[in-house]
């Protein structure tokens, strides 16, 4: 079977960055060892000459969508045009279609060949409006929280959304993350796990993944908790992939780590090879994921506790709910000194990941999992009419729930898009006495309106998961 396969961002012969094209790399290369003919169409960085993944698997990296991200459609109306020419001519012979990440805005794509689309993300503009206008004959979300957002959201305009969504976990390879003794890793970090108790932070240089709190967490391990050891290790963003941003916000984290006096403590090192992340994490006495980004699911605390580094994670989007409270610690958003003692704790104690954690790992989130069920969806999803458009008015008799990208705690309630703890003990009295979900009758006048409009709420008539 030949699949035309699109991802926005620049693929690499032997980088990998970030967690997207990681699994369109398995799933493709998975593809491939299947006996299928495969071709991903991506953005062009240095070089547009194609490149194989596999023997079955070229990647044409010939797109002229802008770089540096987060900004991939600021391009001349020509480039996005070629962009379509080029996925639309290879269509015409193909039986599948596969959208990474549904942002190839350009519906009528999807007629030349039964299409499935995979959302990545709940925040990028163009994920969202690819969700929005999905015209695909399957997709699939990577989490229930992913699935919920988004069922809430565009899902409430498709009566047929749940007929075609399916939810397929993020599976990772345990038998690359396990626990390991480094050896090539040290050819790209400067630290001795021998004299160094060492703080990993293996996240993108961008405000919401939360260096500014492991920066917090760090000064209070060290000035508080007499780590004065620590190593935290993070890394720079890849030279091609540097914006202007990206270098003003990484000078303006070097200066609050100046001003905490506390420079000698961090290692900003370069972008790691994905063969080797295995190594990196098991340098780890503790991995933090502190930010606030909303991830469809978000790897990296997963990884590290398959190779026996313990992971404190905020409870932000997926985080809330990929591990049972028992299996992983975690904190609300912002709390750096809750986050600091149980590092202290875990750093003093050599904890390392539990048994039991390790075997929900191993259960839930395998690769082999993954694999067969995007290779069963891809291969299996047949051509269906067109997704039939729905609005349902809200009346005096609608009902409301909290929405999926929320929580409460003590009277508070917690917005992921906001990264807000607000009190509110009106709504939250409300969502714990009607769990079935509320009407305008029960609540004060315009609170109902005022919390739908602000995102806390959403109509329960939405497609449930």
């Amino acid at each position: 079977m030949k699949i035309v396969m699109f991802a926005i961002n620049p693929l690499y012969p032997d980088q990998v960055l970030g967690g997207a094209p990681k699994h369109l790399h398995n799933v493709a290369v998975h593809l491939g060892e299947l006996g299928h003919q495969v071709r991903v169409y991506c953005t062009q960085d240095e070089s547009p000459i194609p490149f194989n993944w596999h023997a079955n698997v070229t990647v044409l990296p010939q797109l002229r969508f802008s770089l540096p991200f987060p900004l991939p459609y600021d391009i001349p109306a020509y480039h996005f045009a070629n962009a379509i020419a080029d996925i639309a001519g290879d269509l015409r012979d193909a039986e599948r279609f596969y959208m990474h990440d549904g942002e190839l805005l350009f519906a009528p794509i999807t007629s030349h060949a039964p299409s499935v689309v995979s959302l990545r993300d709940n925040v990028y503009p163009e994920t969202m409006v690819g969700a929005f206008n999905f015209t695909g004959d399957a997709l699939i979300a990577i989490s229930q929280y992913s699935a919920a957002t988004y069922s809430a959201t565009a899902g409430r305009f498709y009566p047929d959304w749940g007929e075609r969504l399916h939810v397929v976990n993020n599976g990772l390879d345990w038998e690359r993350f396990r626990p390991m003794q480094p050896e090539r890793i040290f050819e790209y970090v400067s630290v001795d796990p021998a004299q160094h108790a060492i703080l990993l932070h293996p996240h993108r240089p961008e405000p919401s993944k939360g260096l500014e709190r492991t920066i917090a967490v760090a000064d209070r391990l060290i000035k508080t908790h007499g780590i004065d050891n620590l190593r935290v290790l993070t890394p720079r963003w890849v030279d091609s992939a540097t914006s202007s941003e990206v270098t003003a916000y990484l000078d303006k984290l070097r200066r609050m780590i100046k001003e905490r006096g506390i420079e000698e403590h961090f290692v900003f090192h370069g972008w790691i090879p994905q063969s080797l992340m295995h190594e990196y994490y098991n340098l780890g006495d503790v991995l933090l994921a502190p930010g606030h980004f909303a991830e469809a699911f978000g790897n990296v605390p997963y990884e590290s506790l398959g190779c026996g580094t313990p992971a404190i994670v905020a409870r932000v989007s997926t985080h809330r709910s990929l591990l049972p409270d028992a299996l992983i610690d975690k904190v609300h958003y912002g709390d750096d000194e809750t986050m600091a003692a149980i590092a202290a704790d875990i750093i003093k104690t050599g904890r390392r990941t539990s048994p039991e954690t390790m075997a929900y790992l191993h259960e839930h989130y395998g690769i082999a999992a993954q694999l067969a069920a995007y290779a069963d969806i891809i291969l299996n999803t047949q051509k269906r009419g067109p997704l039939a458009y729905r609005f349902t008015p809200q009346t005096a008799d609608t009902r409301y729930v909290l929405a999926p990208w929320c929580y409460t705690w003590n009277g508070n309630v917690f917005h992921d898009y906001k990264a807000e703890h607000t009190l509110m003990p009106d709504l939250v009295r409300l969502v714990t006495e009607h769990p079935g979900g509320f009407t305008v009758g029960v609540a004060e006048p315009g609170a109902v309106d005022a919390w739908y409009r602000e995102g806390y709420i959403v109509p329960e008539y939405f497609n449930q998961i």
